[in-house]
């Protein structure tokens, strides 16, 4: 059984959370403050938490950060659908969080048991995941410091300019990954960039904004038809699909709603499927990364079959292999390297051509 501390200074969402993991077969304690948290991370010595970001005293950030520094073990935070709510959540991701549950606007104790089915798979992944490096706050400010001092290497000269698309697809532990990617890559990087990252709609433009910061390229959400263009990535709204189509202008990235055909959304395999009816196969270059499921490993397979080029997040980097496991699986997969390889792997494939 897995062992799972539920932290959180509402009486309520103990009980709540703690019977729904019960149920499910869990070992559940409970923790009403970051200071009782750390006791039960040491005397009970959880598999997994779910660690709540609002509390009085020791915050969950704060909380986190000790117990990545005194003990590290998968975090699973319960965020607000707030612009707040949602910063917060990218920046606990970047402490070493796996994963969020959005606690909906609501009564938490009027859609439980139409969540649970969620909450349960996300935490049950999560007690499995494998942990990024954890990074303490003050290491963090002091990363992000240096990534605007220094900012990724241009790209040779010979790297071709023709008409092309790099197509990413991320799930659990996918902000920090989106991360060490965009981040590697240079500001004149000669294709747009599209990525479909599983997340609610309310967190996918804070993210696009985050990563816009830390990046040499510009990062946007796309939450209208986008003209795509070199030197840009584009996050996929939440709560939606996103899809490539052509527009008398170009290529444009544009929201659609969510296809009840696909599990999850933005959905990876979907936005492949159009990227695929409007490039050559020399024209499409896949990434697929970390996240629980099998999201994008079937229309990606498809991709290297007609003769694209398709990289897989290696195992060993991965925080959940579930996808790029998947997709490595199927044969998919035209190259698997750790996560810190890929933009590497893509100035590469692209100065080939």
């Amino acid at each position: 059984m897995i062992r799972l501390l539920v932290v959180d200074d509402s009486a309520l969402m103990r009980r709540l959370l703690g019977d729904l993991f019960a149920a499910a077969g869990f070992t559940v304690a409970v923790a009403r403050s970051g200071e009782e948290a750390i006791a039960q991370v040491h005397a009970f010595q959880p598999q997994v938490i779910t660690l709540d970001i609002h509390m009085p005293g020791m915050d969950g950030l704060a909380c986190l950060d000790r117990i990545m520094l005194e003990r590290p073990t998968p975090v699973v935070m319960v965020s607000a659908l707030t612009a707040q709510g949602a910063d917060e959540t990218l920046e606990a991701m970047a402490l070493g969080a796996v994963d969020f549950i959005a606690k909906p606007a609501g009564a938490m104790s009027l859609v439980i048991d139409q969540l649970a089915p969620l909450l349960i798979d996300k935490v049950r992944a999560a007690a499995g995941a494998r942990l990024p490096r954890a990074r303490r706050l003050a290491e963090r400010i002091r990363l992000q410091h240096a990534r605007r001092e220094s900012p990724a290497a241009a790209l040779p000269s010979t790297a071709s300019a023709a008409d092309g698309v790099v197509l990413v697809g991320c799930s659990t532990g996918g902000p920090p990954a989106l991360e060490t990617l965009l981040a590697a890559l240079p500001g004149d990087f000669p294709w747009p960039i599209v990525v479909a990252q599983h997340m609610p709609a309310s967190f996918t433009g804070p993210l696009a904004r985050r990563l816009d910061r830390l990046c040499a390229l510009n990062v946007s959400e796309v939450a209208r038809a986008t003209p795509i263009a070199p030197g840009r990535a584009y996050i996929g709204r939440g709560d939606a699909d996103l899809i490539l189509a052509r527009r008398a202008t170009g290529i444009v990235a544009m929201a659609a709603p969510s296809s009840p055909d696909f599990h999850w959304h933005p959905s990876v395999d979907r936005l492949v499927a159009s990227a695929a009816t409007l490039y050559g196969p020399d024209r499409v270059v896949g990434v697929l990364m970390t996240g629980m499921g099998a999201d994008g490993a079937d229309e990606m397979t498809k991709l290297k079959t007609r003769g694209s080029h398709v990289i897989a997040e290696a195992e060993e980097s991965a925080i959940v292999w579930g996808m790029p496991g998947a997709l490595v699986r199927s044969g998919g997969a035209t190259t698997i390297v750790p996560l810190d390889r890929i933009a590497p792997a893509l100035v590469a494939q692209l100065v080939r051509r």
